[in-house]
């Protein structure tokens, strides 16, 4: 075919899309294009445009007016166009003028008509009747066109209906049998006749079905009946018909005029009478050609060549009239669709000509118009198919060979170019994804493996491509960034340049083009580009560093940082190459030695200059008030602003080298504190230049800050091993640097930078702690003097010391964070507990002791509360320290009359006795109750266990004794005993008491039974065996509620047995029992203290251990 069949001489001028030549392939044989007609390449335009119009347009154009004038048929699109408007079409496609348009109308006018022809393929049929005695049949088809004249004639010389209509209407040299098919229901002929005719209009199509009847011996129809009396009506029907006539299985009749230009449906046969009127369908395949049509109209050329012809000229047309931006998509207006339809029926076209012919002329589109590549995906699969139907000619076969080796080389070549042919857009990347696919199916065509057989690898020559792709975009790059002079910073900016290229082309690769390629062609290209560019960049960044020897300045270590960083960012993508090998750009670090220490000395510098800036404009004062306040300055979280890049620096020079890389970790672990510790310094210096011209308030406002400030500082100093990644540094150099050595260098420039700064926080705050606690002790003694201890009540005295506090702790927390807050409130509140325990211990004389410490009570619990502050100030675990709970339960006790001293004491035994445990020195049990209905306290003795024994005699004479302590709760309660039992251990006594006392002196703080266990002495005082003491809220019906509760109608609790350990008081280990002894002119306690120290006296604690 010729390549420039409808190119105009203007389309010849327009550039192409632009790419560079394909690389040489290597395909097994080389296809040799075949010879093209070109123009003399010294022709004018015009006569370019005449020549063209008349070699190759015209006779397209008489070709269609011809496809017009003899058309056959309805096109399958819905929309019908008349003559005159397809003619219209065809003049303005095909740019003819009016004369040129009459011209040619007349040749066509005055050209042979063709025969017109019907092209009747009878595929197959199903479930026909079956009208052997078998329950099949023969068929075959009888066809034939008829005219209406003919049949006509045919129904006038019947003298009743027939079913026979083809056999007897027209000559035998016009009806066309098919092949009979032997004893079948569901008969497959694929048959095809040619049935010519004169006029559509008025002419029919006929097909006849017949099943063929043979003569059968009169032995056989018996042997038939024997074996299937079903048949017998059916052998009864045969035998009454002619011999050897055939019979009618249906017909189809099909006007012409009604026909698609091509058909091909099922219809169902029709019966001529009443009887079977489903008799089954046939499968056609109908189609209107042209035979002997007037060959001078295209000089000669084949249908498929003007067929190409046509089906260019109608897209270059369709395209250059609507003028989109948008690829074209195949599209044709309704015109050009039905006169190619027309023109392929009627040179009788098959659909695989159609498709080769779309795809040679879309593949060639390709080339130089925006096209959807989809399409070319399409006719790959349709021409796929119809190679398994169909033979194609010879030239068509090498037509479509050449095609699809171009159109492969062309899809190389802008697979080698995919950078700038498909940019990593969303737009762009889906077309690079079905050219590849397109490429993949040419290679997976059986007509390409037959037509190219030479081995040919895709994958293989994709890669070839992209590497010398690569090879070649990486020179043009360089060549773009090379610097004019040699200039040692303009070379380095011009590296800097090309490997940001660089880095983005590989980024881009990674990221987007790799997936199109992984998908389709199982290429990873990320890996191919990778590999290449590190061995081109490498060499490019050792030639540029060998210039830097010797010759490197801060200035020049500067301009190289940017391209470590790039340089350190391609080499991390090496994690997502799917093959692993050496590459050259492992040890790049190496090469930037010489610029380290510029780029540490670069941070430090910069680092501290932005530092003492920031302390300048300090005014020091808190950054934000209100309900989320800053309470440090503007410098210090400028500081830590300042501090940050130089963090960030060791996270992006990522040092390789883990030696190295601890060095460098501890230069900069030393820079941070050097910039802190001189942060300090300049920070003082500005606090002494703002506090000259201020008041002491302001002064002291300018110290709570810079507390806060160092605070902040040290609580950046202790994330700071968080941030630089201490431990990942550990876990890299623990083969080359020893734990000692690690521990002992950098957490201990940290540890003394830290330390730095604790001093300086603790000598701001001593500062400021030491008026406060002056003025707590003032306070407290104020108290404590004899004219006001009358004169005052406990809060009036202590008011002036809270109001003080509450003025002073509020003004601290406002200004202090509250780290430094509660650094000042601990040593506050400690020295506070200091002076209330020495201002206590001070107060000797008795007098007024007791009002006193309830005042020094009352103020420790408010300066508890103070100091809480509800939960926002010390928490309680810190408050309540070993020095706190001896203070208050020394003025607790002090605060006490003695009758509530006794009570404690008693509060104390019960519960000392509740939790002792063992029987040293033995038991007794008790059975209790209480009565609320008569207020009467029952005790029942049971028994006694395990006494020690006292007599001589190895045993005891032992009794019980019962009294209802406190004495001044149950002034008129008796001591009760019980029968002395002589010379037992273990005495059963069973003797019930009462006790005639009311239920709230039960209830009363202490109210308990005093259990004393003696044994009996005729001569002597009795011994002391042991004591024991029950709470009376434990008795059955006392717990519970009060008198008056309305309780007292209850039915009476039954009484509960106890079992009692017997106990042995410690002597002089009672706290209670030495304050009572101190108030000496108190007889009820001195009579209480003198009965307890007796008892004591009695004790066997002790006695062993002395």
């Amino acid at each position: 075919m010729e390549d420039k069949l409808l190119q105009t001489p203007e389309q010849e001028n327009v550039p192409k899309r632009q790419v560079s030549p394909a690389h040489p392939r290597k395909f097994g044989v080389t296809r040799k294009l075949r010879d093209r007609r070109d123009f003399k390449e010294d022709e004018n335009p015009e006569e370019k445009t005449r020549r063209h119009k008349e070699l190759e347009l015209k006779p397209l154009y008489r070709e269609l007016l011809y496809t017009i004038a003899h058309k056959m048929g309805k096109p399958s699109s819905t929309e019908v166009f008349t003559d005159s408007q397809l003619q219209e079409y065809v003049k303005e496609a095909f740019n003819m003028t009016d004369a040129e348009h009459d011209s040619l109308k007349d040749k066509v006018q005055s050209a042979e008509p063709p025969v017109y022809c019907l092209m009747a393929t009878v595929k197959e049929g199903k479930e026909i009747l079956g009208k052997d005695v078998t329950g099949f049949s023969d068929p075959y088809c009888m066809l034939t066109i008829l005219e209406d004249e003919q049949q006509h004639r045919t129904r006038l010389s019947k003298a009743k209906p027939c079913k026979s209509v083809v056999k007897d209407a027209t000559s035998h040299d016009k009806i066309y049998e098919t092949d009979i098919k032997k004893q079948t229901l569901n008969p497959i002929w694929n048959q095809t006749f040619i049935l010519e005719f004169e006029e559509i209009d008025g002419a029919n199509f006929h097909l006849e079905m017949w099943d063929k009847d043979e003569d059968v011996s009169l032995s056989q129809k018996l042997e038939d009946i024997k074996s299937n009396f079903n048949s017998l009506k059916r052998m009864i029907k045969d035998a009454k018909k002619e011999k050897g006539t055939d019979d009618f299985l249906g017909c189809i009749v099909l006007k012409l005029q009604d026909l698609h230009c091509t058909e091909d449906n099922w219809y169902n046969l029709e019966p001529r009478t009443d009887t079977y009127p489903d008799r089954g369908k046939c499968h056609l395949n109908l189609k209107f050609i042209h035979k002997q049509r007037d060959g001078t109209l295209s000089a000669g050329r084949s249908a498929y060549v003007n067929y190409c012809g046509i089906l260019q000229q109608c897209i270059q047309a369709y395209i250059s009239k609507t003028q989109s931006s948008a690829p074209w998509k195949g599209e044709l207006c309704g015109e050009a669709q039905t006169l190619l339809e027309f023109y392929a029926t009627q040179n009788n076209l098959s659909p695989f000509l159609q498709d080769l012919a779309k795809w040679v002329t879309y593949s060639k589109l390709y080339q130089s118009l925006e096209l959807d590549s989809s399409m070319l995906l399409q006719q790959l699969t349709s021409i796929e198919y119809h190679w398994h139907q169909q033979q194609l000619p010879y030239q068509q076969k090498q037509e479509l060979g050449d095609s699809l080796h171009g159109f492969l080389q062309y899809g190389l070549c802008l697979v080698a170019k995919y950078r700038d042919i498909f940019p990593p857009t969303p737009s762009a990347t889906p077309k690079l994804h079905t050219l590849l696919r397109i490429l993949v199916q040419i290679c997976k065509t059986q007509a390409f493996q037959k037509l190219n057989p030479a081995q040919f690898e895709l994958h293989d020559e994709v890669i070839d491509v992209i590497q010398k792709g690569t090879q070649e975009w990486f020179t043009i790059q360089k060549g773009l960034h090379q610097p004019m002079t040699k200039d040692l910073s303009e070379i380095v900016v011009g590296l800097s340049r090309l490997i940001t290229k660089v880095q983005e082309d590989i980024k881009h690769n990674k990221d987007v083009w790799n997936r199109v390629f992984v998908s389709v062609v199982q290429l990873d290209v990320f890996t191919v580009i990778y590999q290449r560019l590190d061995s081109l960049l490498a060499k490019e960044v050792k030639e540029t560093l060998s210039l830097m020897d010797k010759n490197m300045e801060q200035l020049l270590a500067n301009s190289l940082f940017p391209i470590y960083l790039s340089l350190q960012a391609i080499h991390k993508d090496k994690a997502f190459l799917q093959k692993r090998g050496i590459l050259e750009l492992t040890n790049f670090h190496e090469g930037f030695r010489d610029a380290l220490p510029y780029w540490l000395n670069q941070a430090f510098s910069k680092t501290q200059d932005r530092v003492e800036r920031a302390v300048q404009v300090d005014q020091l004062v808190p950054l934000q008030a209100g309900s989320v306040p800053i309470k440090h300055s503007s410098s210090a979280v400028d500081l830590v602003a300042c501090v940050q890049p130089i963090c960030q620096l060791w996270e992006q020079l990522s040092w390789p080298d883990p030696e190295e890389a601890f060095m460098l970790m501890v230069k900069l672990t030393e820079d941070v504190c050097r910039i802190v510790i001189n942060y300090c310094r300049i920070l003082k210096e500005r606090v002494k230049v703002l506090s000259k011209d201020s008041d002491h308030g302001s002064a002291i406002n300018m110290l709570c800050v810079v507390v806060n400030d160092l605070e902040h500082l040290r609580s950046v100093l202790t994330r700071l091993p968080t941030q630089l990644n201490w431990a990942g540094l550990r876990d890299r150099t623990q083969n080359v640097i020893g734990k000692g050595q690690f521990h002992n260098t950098l957490p201990s420039q940290v540890e003394q930078a830290q330390s730095f700064l604790s001093r300086e926080i603790r000598s701001a705050l001593d500062t400021l702690g030491k008026k406060l606690n002056t003025d707590i002790e003032t306070h407290v003694r104020n108290m404590s003097t004899r004219r006001r201890i009358p004169s005052k009540s406990t809060e009036d005295a202590a008011a002036p010391l809270m109001r003080f506090l509450e003025q002073e702790l509020h003004y601290m927390n406002e200004y202090l964070v509250q780290e430094n807050f509660n650094s000042l409130l601990t040593p506050l509140w400690n020295n506070s507990l200091k002076i209330l325990e020495h201002v206590a211990s001070q107060h000797r004389q008795q007098e007024g002791l007791m009002v006193f410490c309830q005042r020094l009570l009352y103020t420790l619990q408010c300066l508890e509360q103070c100091f809480h502050a509800e939960g926002n100030g010390l928490p309680l675990k810190s408050l309540h320290s070993d020095e706190y709970k001896i203070l208050k339960a020394h003025l607790t006790d002090n605060s006490l009359s003695s009758l509530e001293l006794v009570q404690k004491f008693h509060e104390r035994k019960i519960r000392e006795q509740n939790v002792y445990s063992g029987e040293k020195y033995g038991a007794v049990t008790l059975l209790t109750s209480y009565r609320r209905s008569d207020q009467r306290l029952r005790v029942e003795v049971l028994n006694a266990v395990n006494l020690v024994p006292l007599d001589s005699n190895g045993f005891s004479d032992p009794f019980v004794q019962l009294c209802l302590e406190p004495h001044h709760i149950f002034p008129k309660v008796e001591v009760r005993c019980t029968q002395f039992k002589s010379c037992d251990l273990n005495p059963l006594f069973d003797e019930a008491f009462e006790f005639l006392v009311s239920l709230d002196q039960c209830l009363s703080q202490g109210a308990c039974l005093l259990v004393t266990v003696l044994d009996h002495d005729t001569l002597r005082s009795d011994d002391f065996e042991g004591e024991a003491f029950l709470g009376l809220k434990g008795i059955p019906g006392v717990g519970g509620a009060r008198e008056g509760d309305g309780l007292s109608s209850r039915p009476d609790s039954p009484p509960a047995q106890i079992r009692l350990p017997l106990m042995h008081p410690k002597p002089n280990e009672d706290s209670i029992l030495s304050l009572l002894e101190s108030r000496k002119g108190e007889r009820e306690a001195q009579a209480f203290v003198k009965k307890r120290r007796h008892r004591e006296k009695q004790s066997q604690e002790g006695v062993g251990e002395k």
